[in-house]
């Protein structure tokens, strides 16, 4: 079921330059408050750290994210775009009820995620917990 809402040109334009150019380490994405469409919120600079992307998830709120994580593999660098659907247990529940229907819409316009993640907690998007799931076989 989707909820009809869905994304502005900016967030596919933000989201191809994060995959093609890495020009942001992340992206993060709201429903506008008339719940219309969805939106950039804000992009990390050059150099943020995964922990600095996590102080920006709303303690109360849903997000979406993007996240360009980097990581060693067997000595080897590598990459994996992360989407996170980040929807806390104290958010209101018909927020979490738009952002889980309008999900598959907005993430087939993201073309190349390669991991999925979803959240209510901090702990379960901590930097451990993420790369053991981008590093499983």
């Amino acid at each position: 079921m989707s909820s009809g809402i869905d994304c502005t040109d900016e967030c596919v334009d933000a989201f191809n330059a994060l995959k093609l150019k890495h020009t942001t380490p992340y992206i993060i994405f709201k429903i506008t408050d008339d719940f219309e469409e969805i939106e950039v919120l804000k992009q990390g600079e050059k150099g943020s750290s995964y922990d600095d992307f996590m102080e920006e998830l709303p303690e109360n709120a849903c997000r979406y994210a993007v996240y360009d994580y980097e990581f060693e593999d067997d000595g080897r660098k590598q990459s994996k775009i992360l989407f996170v659907v980040w929807a806390p247990d104290s958010s209101k529940i018909k927020e979490k009820m738009l952002y889980a229907s309008s999900k598959a819409n907005f993430k087939k316009k993201l073309v190349g995620i390669g991991n999925e993640i979803q959240a209510t907690e901090l702990s379960e998007i901590d930097e451990e917990s993420v790369k053991e799931k981008v590093t499983r076989v």
